[in-house]
Order: structure tokens, then sequence, then C-alpha cells
């Protein structure tokens, strides 16, 4: 066969690249002839085997080549591909491009030997007893394979039979012998510890736009949001109906909602400002690009359109979540934005009523708010998440430089504390003295800034920063609702000023901490005490998306001795805060982001150390904590769960070491504090109470005793007795709800749960958890005649107890979320 009879067999293809002819010496520049790209297709529409190898991959170079790939899959073709890790130049995104478009018919794997360096780029195409390679410098990046500087040659194995052997055999020999497979696991690891090297910045600089970008491309997901569409797609292939992603500020989780929903017919997107909707709506758009959407808020009230943007004030009202407005089954596809929100009435209203085919939650700050669990409303399934920390690594979000700057103008300690908040009267009167006017003014000119926000604690004492900061000819102006104030202006018109360069800074009080896309802002001032992890991570992530020019975030936190004076170096490294270390605290103690600076005033590390050390012993911590919660639900006495979920992280692991934990005796524990009513002191001096400690305390690896207990407990109309009805009704329901029936799916003897009938259900029931519940203690679980499983005798008289039913649920329903919580704590290591 002759050259050209090659040269004819490799250029049938369908695919028609019109003006480019055949090229053997490729060196990219300004000829599209000489562009790798072009020729690479043309191989690719005719192979019938492809195999490549590159030191590294990039997202850019792979969606070139995502098209031809997925034809050539089409058509039966083998795809092999070979590259690098080291100094993690390959994008996780790039890779997940990959398993995402072309799924596991694409051999993809590592390079796996650390004593040799990995630096091939050679692009092999197979046909019949024909190959040809492309071989040189262009790894897969759109600059390498486009317009970049980049020799590669090209020849076949006709005109060069032993060549084209040898590099081929290589190959078989590194693939298969010097390599690792690529699949979800090693992936989830690589894409953990992954950080963009700095190498990177570079390539991507040439990378973003080039003469193949179109303006449909500059709407395409990158980077975290590849990962987290891959994961949220995998788990609706488990069958998920609701997910939760957890989400740095400035990752783009508009745009991944976007995404996500693009293949759902009708969307609804839920909100809690206007502004968010209208910034969503343009999202939407870029990615849809269709205008068959419109707005449900108080101002207007739009039905029948594709996708919705709804005001959670508004939608969330009784008199619109109905047939007359929307039917329950309208939404295919539901987001709601901050999900942590989602606490309130009026966004569970809304989870409630409508039966959408996935609900989607985003937010960049879990917290457990107002003694609900925002796990529960998702069905404990968190698909991904991706920490403050992990973004800057990633670069995702630019660094920031934080100045802790020691603030001695105020005196914390003599401001009352309601509800464990600083009383903003006394605190306002506190913060707004000249002396701390002129602090402030002294540091903001000292690491100056061109667009700055300023987070104060009340309307006055927002003015009177403005106030003060005109005074000293920096344009400044005060932002907070029904702005009435001399200094005060609208939060859009405030904004478009500050963008345009007539304001320098704005002060706010709440108005900022969400829906705010300033990505110009070089600075953020704390000009109030730390009083909640939520909102300081908040604020800080106002600033820290990328811009243009923008190299890192300046971040001037005024510091006096407040109660959580201490907190931040932990919440800026991601460790969960502890009043033991921080009393020992030391700097170098700390991994902060990658490029950030940190830098306390030394006379904080003592005050740090001092506050620390003033915090009392655990059983009085975890004492305060439980009042500060009473107080937080005005008085009454929390149940377990709202103990659980109001409860601040730190004082909830104190309870873990505790033999006095409330969580494991938590009736005792109110006695102990003189907090029992008069039903919850007839369960406890009852034997009911012991059986209450054994549900406590009883072992929980898995989910299994969850189904029996729920069956005894039979929607509060307690049994003393299940038979194997019960048992089934209780499997069947349990294991179809939320993400329940993984622990089944994961264990080998019970991955075809979905098949069972009443008689292996009962039949697992009596393996597992009837046999382990008849042992654990008490004799409690006794055998009965016609029974699967029985309650004691003597317990039969404390479970009709009027209350009893209802600690009953309340100790499966913390055991559950407690599960739950170790559970995805585990998956996260």
């Amino acid at each position: 066969m002759t050259e050209n009879t090659v040269r004819e067999a490799f250029d049938e293809s369908e695919q028609i690249i019109v003006g480019i002819e055949p090229c053997d010496v490729l060196t990219g520049g300004r000829d599209k002839n000489r562009f790798l790209l072009y020729q690479l297709k043309r191989s690719m529409a005719c192979a019938e085997q492809i195999d490549i190898i590159v030191s590294f991959l990039m997202e850019s170079g792979v969606r070139l080549l995502l098209a031809d790939l997925k034809q050539a899959l089409d058509r039966g073709v083998k795809i092999r591909i070979l590259t690098g890790n080291y100094l993690g130049i390959t994008q996780p995104g790039a890779l997940y491009l990959i398993k995402d478009q072309l799924g596991d018919q694409v051999e993809l794997r590592f390079y796996n030997e650390k004593g040799r360096s990995f630096h091939p780029k050679a692009y092999i195409f197979h046909r019949g007893d024909l190959g040809e390679i492309y071989i040189g410098s262009s790894n897969m990046s759109r600059s390498a394979l486009t317009s970049g500087i980049e020799w590669n040659y090209h020849f076949d194995s006709l005109r060069d039979s032993g060549n084209f052997s040898r590099f081929y055999e290589t190959f078989e020999d590194l693939f298969y012998r010097h390599s690792i497979l690529i699949d979800d696991q090693e992936l989830a690891r690589y894409s953990r510890e992954w950080k963009k090297p700095a190498v990177q910045r570079n390539l991507e600089k040439y990378d973003q736009f080039g003469p193949e970008m179109k303006v449909e491309a500059l709407f395409q997901p990158r980077g975290a949001q590849i990962e987290a569409l891959y994961a949220l797609k995998n788990s609706r292939r488990e069958g998920a109906k609701k997910g939760l992603v957890l989400a740095a500020t400035g990752v783009g989780k508009t745009y991944l909602a976007a995404f996500d929903s693009q293949s759902f017919e009708r969307v609804l997107f839920v909100a809690h400002r206007d502004e968010i909707l209208r910034q969503a709506a343009e999202s939407f758009y870029n990615v849809r690009q269709s205008r068959d959407y419109g707005f449900f808020t108080g101002r207007e009230k739009t039905t029948g359109k594709s996708v919705v943007f709804a005001s959670v004030s508004t939608l969330g009202r009784p008199a619109y979540l109905n047939e007359r407005y929307f039917a329950r089954d309208y939404f295919d596809y539901i987001v709601i934005d901050e999900f942590h929100h989602a606490v309130t009435d009026q966004y569970r209203r809304i989870i409630e009523y409508f039966r959408p085919e996935f609900l989607l939650g985003l937010t960049a700050t879990p917290d457990r708010l107002d003694g609900r669990s925002l796990y529960e409303l998702c069905d404990y399934n968190v698909p991904y998440e991706i920490n403050l920390r992990d973004a800057i690594n990633k670069g995702l979000l630019v660094p920031f430089h934080y100045y802790g700057i020691y603030d001695e103008t105020v005196d914390y300690s003599q401001i009352r504390i309601v509800k464990g908040r600083y009383a903003e009267e006394e605190l306002t009167g506190q913060l707004t003295v000249g002396t701390r006017y002129e602090l402030i003014y002294r540091y903001y000119c000292k690491y100056r800034s061109r667009r700055a926000l300023g987070f104060c604690c009340s309307r006055k004492h927002a003015e009177q920063m403005a106030k003060e900061f005109c005074r000293r000819n920096i344009p400044a102006a005060a932002v907070y609702s029904d702005s009435d104030g001399e200094y005060a202006a609208d939060r859009s018109e405030a904004v478009r000023r500050l963008r345009d360069g007539e304001l320098r800074v704005i002060f706010s009080v709440d108005m900022f901490n969400e829906g705010l896309d300033i990505s110009e802002l070089d600075m953020v001032m704390f000009l109030r005490p730390t009083e909640s992890p939520v909102v300081f991570l908040q604020q800080l992530g106002r600033g820290l998306r990328k811009s243009r020019g923008k190299e890192f975030l300046n971040v001037l936190d005024f510091i006096g001795n407040y109660e959580k004076a201490g907190a931040a170096p932990f919440l800026l490294s991601g460790k969960p805060y502890s009043s033991a270390e921080a009393g020992k605290m030391e700097p170098q103690d700390f991994e902060f982001p990658d490029d950030c600076l940190v830098d306390f005033d030394m006379r904080l590390i003592d005050l740090f150390r001092e506050m620390a050390k003033k915090k009392a012993k655990r059983e009085d911590r975890v004492r305060e904590e439980y009042f500060r919660v009473k107080e937080l639900l005005d008085g009454k006495v929390p149940t377990r769960m709202e103990l659980f979920t109001c409860m601040e992280d730190e004082v909830f692991q104190l309870c873990a070491g505790m033999k006095t934990s409330p969580f494991k005796h938590y009736l005792r524990y109110l006695d102990s504090l003189g907090e029992l009513g008069e039903r919850e002191r007839a369960i406890f001096e009852s034997i009911g109470n012991e059986f209450l400690e054994l549900l406590e305390t009883t072992g929980m690896s898995k989910s299994y005793k969850m189904t029996v207990l729920l069956a005894f407990y039979n929607n509060g109309d307690l049994k003393t007795a299940i038979d194997e009805e019960d048992i089934y009704r209780s499997y069947k329901e349990f294991y179809s709800t939320a993400n329940n029936w993984k622990d089944l799916e994961r264990d080998k003897s019970t991955s075809d749960f979905r098949t069972w009938d009443k008689k292996r259900c009962v039949s697992e029931a009596l393996k597992n958890p009837v046999h382990f519940l008849l042992q654990s203690g008490n004799g409690f679980f006794v055998e009965q005649e016609g029974a699967v499983l029985a309650l004691n005798p003597q317990l039969h008289e404390a479970v009709r107890l009027p209350g009893f039913s209802g600690q009953m649920r309340d100790v499966i329903d913390f055991r559950t979320m407690d599960y739950y919580r170790k559970r995805y704590e585990k998956l996260q290591l």
C-alpha cells in the first residue's frame, strides 16, 4: 500500500474541516494548517483505535476533542489515555469531563512510577494494519493544540514501521505495567489533594482565549463546577431525589445550578432577595439561551414559564402554594439558594408542597439553625463539598492578606449578652467613639483600597462610619434596610457607585452577607465582633471573587476582648475551634490556604490565650450552652434535636467525651439542672427512662436498628410487640426514604434489597437488628409468640405515660441524625 493510499484511508472523514490540508510538520502559530488540533480531528474521524499519552491534561484541551472522541466511541473505537499527575498540572476538571462525557468506555490511567520523570506527548491512531502518530511538544491544552508555538511531527507505519512500532510498544508497556486506573475513588482522591500549581497560572493565561474560543464557550462549567456536576449526576443515578452542595462563596453555585438543571424542562429557583433572583436569571439565560422565564415576587406573579425565579417571602405563603398557581408536580427541578435559610417555615412550606424530580440546595455556610437540620431537608445527601481553603488552593478564589488588628478602644466585658449576642444599643455605643474612628482610618490608609466594604453592627454604626470617612475625604455611604439616614444609600445604587469609582467604601448592616457580587472589591473590614462563624465566612467571601488585575484581598479585622476572640485563626485555616488549642496558640500551628498572609498583632496572641483560659471547664461550658439554647427558644426546654442543632460545634464535640453527656442520658441531665417538667419527671422516675437511655447509647455502626425501633414507634401510636407485617412496612418505608438504602447497597449480602419480599425482610431483621436488640441488656426486648420482637411487660405501663412517644421519637431522630453526620464525616476522610 502506498503512502498516498494510507493518506486517503485516514482522510475518509465525515467531518469536513474546511480549508485545512493534511500536514506533517505542525508548528502552531497563526497558520491553522499548522494547528495540531485539526490534524487530530482528521485522524480521529476514521480511526479504529486511539491511544493518547501526554504529561498533563487541561480542561480547555479536553473540550476541544470531546465531541470527536464521543463520535469515535459511538463507532466502537477503543480509546486509551495515559497522563501524569506529577506536581498536579493535570486538572481534576479535565479528568472529570472525560469521565462525565465519555464514561468508563475510555481507559483512563495515571503514570505511576516515582523514580522516573514523565514528559511524553504523542497521539497514536490505528486503522486495520495501518498506524500513524503525532509526536512532539503538545500536551492536551487549548494553546498547545492550536496557536501556541508547539512543534509536532506526523508519520505513519508505512513510512517508518520500525520507529512507529517502538513508540507503540513503549506505550503498551507504560500503560499496562507502569500506571494505575483512574476510577471514581482515585479521581476523588486526586481532586481532594489537588492544589493549583504556580506554573498553571501561566498556562491558563495563554489558554483562556484563543482563535477557537467562541462566545458560548464562556458559559461552560469549569473546575469545581465540573466535579460537582459529575457528583450530582451520579447521585441521581443512585436514586437521590434531593442533594445539598456546600461550596465557598465565589465558586459559582448559581451557574452550577443552571448547568445541572439544563436538561430539565421546568425549573424553580428560590431565594430570599430580589437582587439574587435577577442575578440568577441572567446566569440561567447565559446557560439555557432562552427567554422562557419569569419572576414570582411581590411585584409580579409569573406562571406557565419553563423557569421561574421566586421570592421565598411570596411563594412561601399558603395563598400561592396551590393548584391555582402551580401544581405540585409543575417543576421538574427546584433550586433552593442559600439553603441554610431553609429551616424557616416559608422555605419548608415550599419544599413540602412541590414534588420535583430533584431538589438542589446550595449554600456556602452550612449551619444548624432554629433547632432544625439542613441535612434532614436534603435527605442527608451531600454529593459535593468545597470549602474556602480548598477553593483558594484550587485557584477558584483569590488569596487573602488578613491583618488582625489589636483594638483596645472597646471593653466588651462591659456589654450585656442577650440570647448569645451583644446587646445592640450598648455595642453601638462602644463602637462609635472617636479613638476607634482614628484607628480604623489609619489602617485603611496603611493598606490602601479602591473599593472596600465595612461590616457594622447597627444603622447608627454604619451612618457614623460613613460620616467619619466622608469627613476625611474618603467617599463613603451607609447601606441598611429602609435606608433613610444622611449618609444612607440604596443598596443597588451604592453598588453601582462603588463599581464606577464614585464611592470608595460602603458601610453595611446585614445587607451584603449574601447575594452581593462585586468581584472588584479589594478590601473588607470587620468593624464588629465575630459572633458567628457563618457570618464571618460569608463576609470574608464577599471579597474573594477573582477579577482582572486583582491578586489578593486585604482583610482588616479589629479585634478586642469579645467572647469569641481567638476564633479567627481557626476559621481562616478551616480547623474547628478549640479553647484548649487557643490557650496555647502559636501562629505557626495553623496551616492557611496557599499564598495567604495572616498577621496578628502580638498583643492579640496574648489576648487569645487569656480569653481561652477564661473558658469554664467542660461541664460548665455545656451547662452554659444548654441555657443559651433555651434562651434562643424563648425559655422552652430544648429537645435533644433542638439542643443538637442549636449547639455550637465546639461544645458539641466536648459532649462526646463526657460520661454525663446530655445526648447519652438526656432526662438525667435535665434532672441535674432542675429542668424536668411534670411529664418528663414521671417518665424519668419510671423504668421507661432506662429504656430511653438504652436507645440513646445502643451501638449504631449501621442504620439497621432504626427500622425495628420505628416499627415499635408506629408513628406515635406505640406498640408493645411487632409482627412480620410491621417489620415489612417499616423496612420498605425506611429504605425507600432519602439515602437510607446506601447501607444495604454497600453490603454485598444485602445489595439486592430492592427485590426483597416480606419473608426476606423479616429474615434480615432477625439476623441483624432483632438479634442484637435481644442481647442489648436489661432484657427490655424479648421474644413473644406470634411476634418478631416484643417489649418486656415491665415496660408496658411506662411507654403509655403522656409524652413517652415524643421522647422516643426525639431519641430516634437524634440517633438517626448523629449516625448520618458521622457517616458523612467518615466519607470526607
